[in-house]
């Protein structure tokens, strides 16, 4: 089993001079749930190499016992340096795609042309879609085979706007991940917010943030008949 991960190369937080990125433990849970099952993972992003980190996902506060594993694993941390370039992705190579959040993703992997495609590619080959937290915003312009958009009827979730608000970015992200999944006909359900929350619905997994990612990754699992 192969399981094909994709990073944002996007570090700027819109207009505020701030940074922004991949969130850790977004990556660092998945990243372990498919290893310890003994699934090969394989890491790419729009520019390829090291993919930026959102600062805040690093804080103390934010720590969790895989962003700690990680630290102490040269290996992952060098697969990590070293990404490769998404519009190089062959889709039929991978049993599995998953997307792991921050907020960088909303400004370059949700209008990636080659982020697009694999999402197509993959959901359209009935193989697992994962997309956690602000990944689901990766959907924004995904298509189904019959030319809707991808959520359009499927039950779905992701970072909720009382999150976003929750951490003051209502007015600096392009478009807000509840709104858009409502938009474009996903049944769009939450949890309390910060809670661990999973939809499985048919080949496409969507979790609703940072403590929903191993979770996730668990639900891909599953359907690979690997969990």
């Amino acid at each position: 089993m192969k399981v094909l991960m994709v990073l944002t190369s996007h570090d700027r937080l819109g207009d505020t001079g701030k940074k922004t990125g991949f969130w850790l433990e977004e990556f660092a849970a998945p990243y372990y749930v498919f290893k310890d099952a003994g699934v090969d993972v394989a890491l790419v992003s729009p520019k390829g190499g090291q993919p930026p980190l959102d600062p805040k996902s690093d804080e103390p506060d934010a720590q969790t016992a895989a962003t700690e594993r990680f630290r102490k694993d040269p290996e992952a941390q060098k697969a990590l340096a070293n990404t490769g370039k998404l519009a190089d992705v062959q889709a039929s190579e991978y049993d599995a795609v998953f997307f792991p959040g921050g907020h960088g993703p909303l400004w370059d992997l949700a209008e990636d042309h080659a982020a697009i495609t694999l999402i197509e590619s993959t959901y359209a080959a009935v193989k697992p879609l994962a997309v956690v937290c602000h990944a689901p915003g990766v959907l924004r312009h995904a298509k189904g085979i019959d030319g809707a958009p991808l959520v359009q009827g499927r039950s779905v979730t992701g970072f909720t706007n009382s999150e976003e608000a929750a951490v003051g970015l209502t007015d600096v992200v392009p478009f807000l991940v509840e709104d858009m999944l409502k938009a474009n006909g996903g049944h769009y359900v939450k949890k309390a917010d910060w809670t661990s929350h999973v939809i499985t619905d048919g080949n496409l997994v969507t979790g609703q943030n940072p403590a929903s990612s191993e979770a996730a990754a668990k639900a891909v699992l599953a359907l690979l008949g690997t969990g």
